[in-house]
């Protein structure tokens, strides 16, 4: 097992550090493994290098036991074959789930988020989406550019035109609203 980590360190590390540093919030070029949030992408960065570069017995072994310690240790469903972004942002890990969709770069992530399929057919996700607490894109969905979608509000089978705010509405429906600025420049340095 630890060849096998030393040998995908590199480019795990590489992976990770271009990563952390577009995050405002996390100081350039440092990695704390004592940051839950950057352990928990450290943890996916190497099971999906792992499985990327080296899928033969014992590195499939591997990339599963690193999956399972992240599920364990963050409580987040993040499968080692989901291909994430280069650059994506984890604020609380517990309870997130993430199926096999489309996700653009510059995603944000908080606790109790969902992205999952129905029917076989997952969302796909442009860039600088931010998926607030409590909320779910599920289904046949085409996530517009800077969509940001409110706590507890489930996006099921519909579109967003992007550039905008999604809230629950009443009867199921949903209500979009222009966003006034960009919100996922808090979040990211460009």
């Amino acid at each position: 097992m630890q060849g096998i980590i030393a040998h995908h360190w590199d480019a795990t590390m590489a992976r990770l550090q271009a990563c952390i540093d577009k995050v405002k919030m996390w100081p350039q070029g440092q990695f704390n493994h004592l940051n839950s949030s950057q352990y928990c992408q450290y943890l996916y960065f190497l099971s999906n290098t792992i499985w990327r570069e080296d899928r033969g017995g014992e590195a499939l072994g591997v990339a599963t036991r690193l999956f399972l310690l992240n599920k364990a240790l963050n409580g987040i469903d993040l499968f080692y074959e989901i291909a994430m972004p280069d650059v994506f942002f984890i604020g609380h890990s517990v309870g997130i789930v993430l199926a096999k969709a489309t996700y653009g770069n510059y995603l944000v992530l908080y606790q109790n988020c969902t992205v999952g399929k129905n029917h076989g057919v997952a969302p796909v996700l442009g860039d600088g989406v931010i998926m607030y607490p409590n909320s779910a894109i599920i289904g046949r969905c085409r996530i517009g550019a800077n969509t940001a979608v409110s706590q507890g509000t489930g996006v099921i089978n519909r579109d967003t035109p992007g550039e905008c705010m999604v809230f629950a509405g009443t009867a199921g429906e949903l209500t979009i609203k222009a966003a006034k600025r960009p919100l996922i420049d808090d979040f990211f340095r460009h």
